[in-house]
């Protein structure tokens, strides 16, 4: 008898600190479930593939609204791929950021249309001096209305006549996405003089910085 009522004493504590334990906050949520194209709180994700990520993710990472990016590779079929092999093509992925947003402040048609404007879409895997399908341009939806949004941007820049040919942009439904290396991350501003940071990404986050700077966070409108 003494052991059954230690028992139910057992299963009472049990129930009681099930039922006390915490809920989860928005940190909590957006390391573990904001990546899913299913999740539905207070803020959405976005991907993008426009050459380097180190550029893209310095273009993002400025957008008022944009809480992270993180670079990384998406579009391809191997898991966990490094650097290295994504760089020689040895994968089918493509350097690409994934974007956290808050869509109260930045919609995703406004992303869409920085991602158009922040680097050439009509050049075919390729960007400036990197070549190959893994600095492809492409965008990644999570939804149908994610890919109505990429696909009328690019319809539009396509009758404006802003461009001398077609554009190339892949638009694919979402697959996977793999955080790229630490040391990739913040590499732009981790690393400023850095030869190619200084000729090549440089200039494109400065003509972006220049032609949206009433779509900045403050610390980026002086």
């Amino acid at each position: 008898m003494r052991k059954l009522n230690l028992l139910i004493l057992v299963l009472i504590g049990s129930m009681l600190v099930c039922c006390a334990a915490p809920t989860k906050n928005d940190s909590e949520l957006s390391k573990q479930e904001i990546d899913s194209p299913s999740f539905e709180g207070k803020y959405r994700t976005a991907y993008f593939a426009s050459g380097c990520f180190w550029c893209t993710e310095a273009v993002f990472e400025r957008v008022n609204g944009v809480s992270e990016v993180v670079s990384g590779y998406a579009g391809g079929k191997r898991a966990n791929p490094t650097y290295t092999q994504v760089s020689m093509g040895l994968t089918s992925h493509a350097e690409a950021v994934r974007i956290v947003y808050d869509p109260e402040v930045v919609s995703y048609e406004l992303l869409v249309e920085f991602f158009y404007a922040s680097h050439d879409p009509t050049q075919l895997n390729r960007q400036g001096p990197d070549v190959g399908k893994q600095y492809r341009s492409e965008i990644f939806y999570n939804t149908e209305e994610e890919r109505e949004a990429a696909e009328k941007r690019r319809d539009y820049l396509n009758k404006s006549g802003k461009y001398d040919t077609e554009i190339v942009t892949k638009i694919t439904a979402f697959t996977n996405f793999y955080d790229a290396e630490d040391y990739h991350q913040d590499y732009y501003k981790n690393h400023p003089n850095q030869p190619y940071v200084y000729s090549v990404s440089r200039p494109k986050v400065e003509k972006f910085v220049k032609e949206y700077k009433q779509y900045l966070k403050p610390e980026y409108q002086s």
